[in-house]
């Protein structure tokens, strides 16, 4: 199994490289990167681009890794046997499914994704450690071991909210997505938005690109964040001289899409004012 990206995704050289690198390895995918940069549709197009069904985990923080085995309902099975329901004699009939289980269960290789990782307690990576290791884990209320029928792939992302325990660091293959330069951008953006003006697409990215790397700004924009803006611009059917025409002005239009704070709007206007010599 090789993935090499999707016509619905721009998968550069070192991630497509990442990828079967996990795959071969047969270790979870640990991938970072600033929100918005495409971790957790890289998960959808792999399973797309393989041609294998995928799983999804979204982690909150009251989440605990037990939950993605199985989960059992104790008040479920006391509340039927007060009612003298016959399922209270098969235990297994108040056992909760988890991802995991159904990963391991598939009777097909799944892509299994972990999403959002760090949104859970700090003991939630290492309380996986053993089944994503061994491929299994034992149900005690029912005395069965579930073991994986074929190794899921498994893709776990994390925004780096907090620090991963490093003894979950070390079982897997890292990648940090870096955000994209103008060139791979462009073709990201021909993927949404086919047929887009050259000149518009230029002038837009260039302005883009200002906002990005202007100092003091609190929360960049992201990849899906510009992907927004230009379907704004052509919805509004604004060319690359309309951009160009602000005068006076450091805000791009439609800015909304792009700044999504007050302090980094403040920011622009203050710019602006200064650029205006203060009056």
């Amino acid at each position: 199994m090789r993935f090499d990206g999707t016509k619905d995704y721009v998968a550069t050289e070192d991630l497509a490289v990442a990828v079967n690198a996990a795959i071969t390895l047969q270790r979870p995918l640990l991938v970072k990167g600033e929100p918005g940069t495409g971790k957790t549709e890289l998960a959808r197009q792999v399973a797309k681009g393989l041609g294998v069904p995928m799983l999804e985990w979204a982690v909150k923080s009251t989440t605990r890794a037990q939950q993605g085995l199985y989960e059992y309902d104790a008040v479920s099975r006391l509340r039927d046997s007060q009612l003298g329901d016959d399922r209270v004699h098969d235990i297994g009939n108040y056992i909760r499914r988890g991802k995991l289980w159904q990963a391991f269960d598939a009777e097909e290789r799944v892509v299994l994704l972990i999403d959002e990782i760090d949104k859970a307690d700090i003991e939630f990576p290492n309380d996986l450690l053993q089944e994503l290791d061994k491929m299994e884990f034992h149900v005690y209320e029912t005395g069965e071991t579930i073991r994986a029928r074929h190794r899921p792939i498994v893709i776990i992302t994390s925004n780096n909210e907090k620090e991963l325990p490093d003894a979950f660091l070390r079982r897997c293959f890292f990648h940090y997505i870096r955000f994209p330069e103008m060139e791979t951008l462009k073709q990201i953006v021909e993927v949404h938005h086919p047929g887009i003006q050259q000149a518009l697409l230029t002038t837009a990215l260039t302005q883009f690109y200002q906002v990005r790397e202007q100092q003091g700004l609190k929360k960049k924009p992201s990849t899906s964040e510009v992907l927004d803006w230009l379907k704004l611009l052509l919805a509004e059917d604004l060319t690359a001289e309309d951009l160009k025409s602000e005068t006076g002005s450091a805000l791009p239009r439609l800015h909304g899409a792009l700044l999504k704070n007050e302090a980094d709007v403040h920011l622009f206007e203050r710019l602006a004012f200064m650029a205006r010599g203060g009056r």
